[in-house]
């Protein structure tokens, strides 16, 4: 049995599949508090699905594209047997997971969206670096800037852990505390070759709104 907090069908805001209609399954749980959270209600929140019930529901919105989130995913080990089931059933399945606990184990079908946290998160010390060692190429790595502090931080890691082509690497701006604007100017000026992204689902409907 799997914690989850809600399946709902929406589009995709983030990644290199923004703007797509997409399945989410948003797990209870996570190990992490970073300042900016804006699912805190995926802490505990949540009732007991069996893997065939989720499956179900899943199919029910006839949408190949299916994202395992959370909260944090990981937490709940059978999680990585849902992601493979997903798998087997044919979905192209992709994982959000907060960068602080392995990935080694994850079905290699599976598109990884890790995070590595800034120092404004507060939850830096929290990184697992050797899960980088286990991201594909057509993975992605995100990056959450809230201030320049932030962004030199990441240049430094991406420098440090020679990053740079690897796999695609995300900006986002931590909305509502950084300009995107800013953001994507130091992008500019730096040259970096990075993909700025917005959420997009807190632009199309109101930032706090669940379920999209």
């Amino acid at each position: 049995m799997l914690k989850i907090n809600e399946i709902f069908y929406s589009i995709q805001g983030e990644g290199s599949k923004a703007g797509l209609p997409c399945v989410f399954i948003r797990l209870s749980y996570c190990n992490l508090r970073c300042t900016y959270c804006d699912t805190e209600y995926a802490f505990y929140e949540g009732k007991d699905y069996s893997i065939n019930d989720i499956l179900d529901v899943v199919k029910s919105y006839n949408c190949n594209l299916v994202e395992v989130t959370g909260g944090e995913p990981l937490v709940q080990k059978e999680s990585l047997t849902l992601l493979t089931k997903l798998c087997d059933a044919g979905y192209n399945v992709m994982l959000e997971t907060g960068g602080s606990l392995p990935i080694e184990n994850v079905d290699k079908r599976v598109k990884i969206i890790m995070d590595l946290k800034c120092p404004s998160s507060k939850m830096e010390k929290k990184n697992l670096y050797k899960n980088l060692d286990f991201l594909k190429p057509e993975d992605e790595l995100k990056f959450v800037i809230g201030n320049k502090e932030d962004y030199n931080w990441t240049k430094e890691i991406i420098k440090k852990y020679k990053l740079k082509d690897k796999y695609e690497i995300l900006f986002s701006t931590v909305y509502d505390k950084l300009e995107n604007r800013k953001l994507a100017e130091w992008i500019l000026q730096d040259n970096l070759q990075v993909r700025f992204q917005l959420q997009l689902h807190k632009y199309i409907w109101e930032p706090d709104r669940r379920g999209v």
